[in-house]
């Protein structure tokens, strides 16, 4: 590992702002993947005692401010906090980080009730995107989350969403441990 391997990586992280995955990361700087996730490993404690860190979000990396510097970064960019998500929305995001990929039908379904305007909403928010068409007539667009649903609820992976013991319990599950509350 070189340390120029370190400032570069550190440079292609800042300067994209968002998460950038390890396969483009590792062409960029002409390394193999255990490589980069070295050299991450190496940036994430070269960042320790600094107000950034390190965020791995599935098969990416990006940089972020640190959650204890929050306030002070809202107050001095005068940036006002996001509207918390609705009940509903919290539920049919719930839906599709279990499930995903799933049909707005498939979300109807489990809910009851029409979820359109929340899938729009929750689109529109970067929590969920469109992520192909399922292959049957009509053709129904498949959800799914995003590396933002990740970043925003302190994941790492969808295999940290905690178990279900059955669909029905996931929404509330989901909906507690993303409060802190479990």
């Amino acid at each position: 590992m070189e340390l120029t391997d370190l400032a570069a990586l550190q440079a292609i992280l800042f300067a994209s702002g968002e998460a950038v995955p390890v396969d483009r990361l590792a062409a960029a700087l002409e390394l193999d993947k255990p490589a980069v996730l070295k050299l991450a490993d190496a940036l994430e404690k070269a960042l320790a005692k600094t107000g950034v860190c390190l965020l791995r979000l599935d098969t990416c990396l990006q940089l972020a401010t640190r959650a204890e510097y929050a306030g002070v970064v809202r107050r001095a960019l005068d940036m006002r906090r996001d509207t918390p998500l609705s009940s509903a929305a919290m539920e049919v995001l719930a839906v599709v980080a279990y499930r995903q990929p799933v049909t707005k039908s498939y979300v109807e379904q489990v809910r009851g009730v029409d979820c359109g305007g929340v899938l729009s909403s929750l689109t529109a928010k970067g929590l969920v995107e469109e992520c192909g068409r399922l292959d049957v007539p009509g053709r129904p667009i498949l959800y799914g989350t995003t590396a933002n649903f990740l970043r925003c609820f302190g994941l790492s992976s969808l295999e940290e969403l905690p178990d279900t013991d059955g669909q029905a319990q996931a929404a509330d599950q989901l909906q507690w441990s993303l409060r802190g509350e479990a």
